[in-house]
């Protein structure tokens, strides 16, 4: 342990299969994610341009002040705002959520 950061991870489980999700948290931030074995969904955190620039699918959610990401599984209700193109192939949309968003990731559809 690390006084004053707290990092997790666990497994989730929806119908289509399972994710890690992955969260931290410092004094005056945090971020979270759900890993795939095809991609991730996390908060904005993630640069979409980098993931791209590597062909990763990746959708990205965004959290507010008042409203913060902090767990993986805020991820699953949370609306997508950015998606790579890799993770626009697998059907992700901008608007969707973030279990919508983790489904495609499950499923191959490759």
């Amino acid at each position: 342990m690390i006084e004053g950061l707290t990092a997790q991870q666990h497994e989730i489980e929806i119908p289509e299969g399972k994710a890690v999700a992955a969260q931290y948290a410092w004094a005056g931030g945090q971020y979270c994610a759900l890993h795939t074995p095809r991609g991730v969904v996390g908060c904005g955190l993630y640069d979409l341009k980098c993931a791209d620039d590597f062909d990763m699918a990746v959708a990205i959610a965004r959290g507010t002040p008042a409203k913060p990401l902090r767990t993986g599984e805020d991820l699953l209700e949370a609306k997508i705002v950015g998606v790579t193109r890799r993770a626009g192939a697998m059907g992700i949309e901008i608007g969707m959520t973030g279990r919508e968003a983790l489904r495609r990731m499950l499923i191959p559809t490759d």
